[in-house]
């Protein structure tokens, strides 16, 4: 004899919109969305795999990577803050955000080649985030041959975006692929493609030096970033 719905059909709507305001409290509900911003901080992080000693990119591919990001940070307005990270089968914070220019080209070129096997593209994106977690515009430049076998593609992408990070990625080397120790080494573009377009970067691919610099540059021009509000909170007070 109980009434498991009310017959009152303005209580029934609001018990509805009560409930739905609940579930999507309980969820965590964030709005994402993107805005013009007036800088970046940046963390340039570099495949130091081996197969970035290809010489498809003379005089190698890692070289020539060194190379052109120190060009793009002295290129970058004074203040900026840049930090370093280097990754193979693990990634390692080469020098922390700090907008010493010096000391970051310095950094730059201490990379070398990594005796570890793998390309870990999951942990350098994920170190590069953490360097960024206290800045308001956050971007992370990944320059990769992309011959990822470590990790996987969506948790590289669900860590950027819960962080409001950008990444943008270069591949480097050419389709036809550069001479290693190990064999031939070609490019592969399809997981720093997905990583650029689900974070709300660009991708850009560097068969040379020129196209290389071009890509950093190409960089320095890009002002949108990505800002989280979680609605959760104010959704709750409305139900209460």
């Amino acid at each position: 004899g109980i009434d498991i719905i009310s017959k009152n059909i303005s209580i029934l709507i609001l018990t509805a919109f009560i409930s739905t305001l609940l579930i999507l409290s309980l969820s965590g509900l964030t709005l994402h969305r993107e805005i013009q911003v007036s800088s970046f901080s940046f963390v340039i992080a570099i495949d130091a795999s081996r197969s970035m000693e290809a010489t498809d990119i003379l005089p190698s591919r890692i070289e020539a990577a060194k190379e052109t990001a120190s060009s793009f940070v002295d290129s970058l307005p004074a203040g900026t803050k840049i930090g370093l990270v280097s990754f193979s089968g693990n990634a390692l914070i080469k020098s922390d955000l700090t907008d010493d220019k010096l000391m970051t080209k310095q950094s730059i070129q201490e990379i070398s080649i990594s005796s570890l096997g793998g390309t870990d593209l999951h942990e350098a994106v994920l170190t590069s985030t953490n360097l960024l977690l206290n800045e308001e515009a956050k971007s992370v430049i990944l320059l990769s041959d992309g011959q990822i076998n470590i990790g996987t593609i969506e948790n590289v992408i669900s860590y950027a975006n819960q962080n409001d990070v950008v990444v943008h990625t270069i591949g480097i080397g050419t389709e036809q692929g550069g001479q290693t120790s190990y064999g031939m080494s070609k490019i592969d573009e399809d997981s720093l493609k997905a990583i650029a377009y689900n974070t709300k970067g660009q991708y850009f691919k560097a068969e040379n030096k020129d196209q290389l610099s071009n890509s950093f540059n190409e960089i320095t021009q890009l002002k949108l970033g990505k800002v989280s509000l979680q609605l959760f909170p104010y959704l709750l007070l409305v139900a209460l």
